[in-house]
């Protein structure tokens, strides 16, 4: 199982997000992109924070209540952002992952430019597809 390696499991076309996006629009992506959250993106797509649907809740129903003006992606995006490498391994980020909350971590190469998404599903995911594949030589 350690060579089970991010790189062969994350999603490489990833929703992203930019600073100046109306929020409107980047609840609009995740839905459609059915994700729980996305990088915040530069325009050479270096991440620079991360944008999650919880971010986006708080925001809306403050909106709701006070009748406020949209915010933009970088109002609300937190700036302190986990990421891992595409070489990484799926046992070493499943046990990253039983720690620290995210459901979404950005894939970046090591100068920080996004690579893609890796989810808990998808590490879930290649964790069963490997049992599976031990299962089926044993007896």
């Amino acid at each position: 199982m350690d060579l089970l390696k991010v790189a062969d499991y994350m999603n490489r076309h990833p929703v992203t997000f930019s600073v100046e996006m109306p929020v409107e629009m980047a609840v609009d992506r995740l839905i459609k992109g059915h994700q729980t959250g996305g990088p915040v993106v530069d325009a050479d797509k270096k991440i620079i924070g991360f944008l999650s649907e919880q971010d986006c809740l708080a925001r809306m129903l403050m909106s709701t209540y006070h009748d406020q003006q949209s915010a933009r992606v970088g109002d609300l995006m937190q700036t302190v952002v986990l990421t891992v490498k595409p070489y990484d391994g799926i046992i070493d980020l499943a046990q990253t992952m039983l720690h620290a909350k995210p459901k979404l971590y950005p894939v970046v190469d090591d100068d920080g430019y996004l690579q893609g998404i890796i989810t808990r599903s998808d590490v879930l995911g290649a964790i069963d597809k490997e049992l599976h594949s031990h299962y089926g030589k044993v007896g």
